[in-house]
């Protein structure tokens, strides 16, 4: 019996398109931030990194928080949606 992949919901789709964002404004490449994971234990590849970013790949919590922690932003901050005031980014700035 085959298995049918679990479907990526609106809110893991807000999260894949938030960690390509910030991770962007942060000037760092899917090979930094994978060094950056792996550095703080969670080894993660660049294929990885990327198919998370298309919404190819579920990011489970443990993933959230050391993504979260290598582009140094709350792990919310990558949940909840951009801020919508024009010149006010997802850390407030």
């Amino acid at each position: 019996m085959a298995t049918r992949p679990i479907e990526i919901g609106p809110a893991g789709l807000h999260t894949a398109q938030a960690i390509e964002h910030v991770r962007l404004n942060r000037g760092l490449t899917q090979q930094q931030l994978a060094a950056g994971c792996a550095a703080l234990g969670r080894p993660m590849t660049n294929t990885a990194l990327s198919r998370t970013e298309r919404a190819r790949r579920r990011c489970d919590v443990d993933d959230l928080v050391v993504i979260a922690a290598v582009l140094g932003v709350p792990p919310t901050a990558l949940l909840l949606p951009f801020a919508s005031s024009p010149g006010t980014d997802r850390e407030g700035r």
